[in-house]
């Protein structure tokens, strides 16, 4: 099997590409920087942008399968339905479009709402597909080292409704799956962790495998805004805003129901937060020290 991977280069992206690797596909990877298509992995680099479709039809020429994620932006909508279309023209047989968890409500959240055309577009396209939903990332507190490590500080404001995270390496699980096995066509899974995570919680969980004290940085949405406003646009700051407000008035947990459902797909309990925490804290540990 040849599988495109579209945004292979990011976090979930790479690592859906090492686990088609280890299953033994022919994986393709394109990228919109040329400097990012020189991965350290034996596959094939090709550049394209989901935002010029005249640029994408060499990469998904002769694949069996796409992998199609389209980072946070504002033209998300347009780019998710160019790759569908690029996938469509291309005679693809399977693709499989990396969604956002959707409980009732949260299509009011800008970055949720884009991605409903596109999966209408998936089930709409005529190819063998499947839909992934993931909840957070697990992974999303790997660029909040230096908060945790540094200043003993969780910045996430997901609130203390609770939010069941996962582990990235359980999208690449699922997305490897749907890929290789029987069963998938036509279905839409949630992703999930084990348990609900709150700020407080997880700040909690740093402290205890980092052996230092870390603090829930709190709720203020305004606060927050203000200090990530010096690196994000603010677009994307007012969208986070929309997001994380949903999460503390609400909560962003899987249903006892999604949890089974997701079994299908994932075919082992996923990871738990805990093990993610320990399994950083020896490197994280040793930045502090060396800081």
């Amino acid at each position: 099997m040849k599988v495109l991977v579209v945004g292979g280069t990011g976090t979930v992206g790479s690592e859906v590409t090492r686990q088609l690797l280890e299953k033994g596909a022919s994986v393709r990877v394109m990228s919109r920087y040329a400097d990012k298509t020189k991965l350290k992995l034996p596959v094939e680099a090709v550049q394209g942008d989901l935002e010029k479709p005249a640029t994408v039809a060499l990469a998904f020429k002769d694949v069996d399968a796409v992998f199609l994620l389209n980072a946070l932006s504002q033209s998300e909508t347009a780019q998710g339905l160019a790759g569908v279309e690029a996938a469509r023209k291309a005679g693809v047989k399977k693709i499989v479009y990396m969604s956002v968890l959707m409980p009732p409500g949260s299509e009011s959240i800008p970055h949720f709402a884009s991605k409903i055309p596109i999966e209408q577009a998936v089930r709409e396209s005529g190819l063998g597909w499947t839909i992934l939903r993931p909840n957070n990332f697990y992974q999303n507190d790997l660029g909040l080292r230096e908060a945790i490590v540094n200043y003993g500080v969780y910045p996430q404001p997901i609130g203390n409704r609770g939010v069941t995270r996962i582990d990235v390496r359980d999208i690449a699980n699922a997305t490897v799956n749907a890929f290789h096995d029987d069963g998938h066509e036509g279905a839409i899974y949630p992703l999930n962790g084990p348990r609900a995570w709150t700020g407080e919680d997880t700040a909690r969980s740093y402290t205890e495998n980092l052996g230092r004290t870390v603090r829930y940085g709190g709720d203020d949405l305004d606060a927050w805004g203000r200090q990530v406003s010096a690196f994000l646009p603010e677009w994307m700051v007012h969208d986070l805003q929309i997001m994380y407000r949903f999460f503390q008035e609400r909560g962003f947990q899987a249903t006892p129901e999604e949890l089974e459902l997701q079994r299908k797909v994932l075919r082992h309990d996923p990871r738990a937060f805990e093990t993610f925490a320990w399994e950083l804290a020896p490197e994280w540990r040793k930045a502090a020290v060396t800081r």
